[in-house]
Parts: structure tokens; sequence; C-alpha cells
């Protein structure tokens, strides 16, 4: 999940990320990769992320759905991807209760964005 924040652990990530046949974390999983720049040089997450829901074809509710939002992001949004990533990001929760679990990776993905520049709606930062 690395690629989600632009750091190099995506590199690990993204080869187990893959299993299961989701798509390439690779394509255009950075934000600062597919524009959207706002004022001050922040990515402006909801405008990179609008441009690759229209590009997809598709429609995909990214502001409150986990596993949409790593569809956008061409990442694997299969529950064994998102039980890696909530590894990765320290959930203490039970992996069992995939709701609870979904929620809670929505909210620590848009945090993560935010702390690393992004520009994240007001809407969607608690």
């Amino acid at each position: 999940m690395g690629a989600l924040f632009g750091t190099k652990a995506s590199a690990g990530t993204t080869a187990t990320s893959n299993k299961g046949g989701g798509g390439s974390a690779q394509s255009s999983s950075t934000a600062g990769t597919t524009g959207g720049t706002a004022s001050g040089g922040a990515v402006d997450v909801s405008e990179v992320l609008e441009k690759e829901v229209v590009a997809k074809n598709q429609k995909l509710n990214w502001r409150t759905s986990i596993v949409d939002l790593m569809k956008a992001l061409d990442l694997d949004s299969s529950l064994a991807a998102r039980k890696e990533l909530a590894k990765e990001l320290n959930y203490t929760g039970s992996t069992d209760d995939t709701a609870t679990m979904n929620m809670w990776l929505h909210k620590q993905v848009m945090a993560k964005l935010a702390a690393n520049g992004g520009k994240v709606p007001d809407d969607l930062k608690n």
C-alpha cells in the first residue's frame, strides 16, 4: 500500500497486493503522478480520484468505500489485500468485522493522504 502514499514501501506491497487477480498498483496509484495540484503544491486528492473514476467508466464511490477507493487507484481491493493494509496501518480491531475494518481503513487512508501532502476534502478528514 506504500504506492498509495507515495512511499518506498510500495515495492514489497505491490507484489503481494496483486494476488487474487486485482489491478496493478503501478499504473496510476500515486496521487502525485496523475495531476491535480492544489494551491501550495498539495495534490488535490478529490480531483485526482474523480479523474481516475471517470477513466474507469465505473460507478465507484471512493468517498465512502475503501473498496471503491482501491479500485479507483488500480489496487487489489480483495479482502486479503484489505486485511494486509489493516495490518500495515496497525489496525487493532478484528479483521473478521469487515464493515468496521473497512470504515477504519478509509479514514486512515484519507488521513495518510493528507499527512503526505494531499489536499483531502474537509468532509473526509474525520
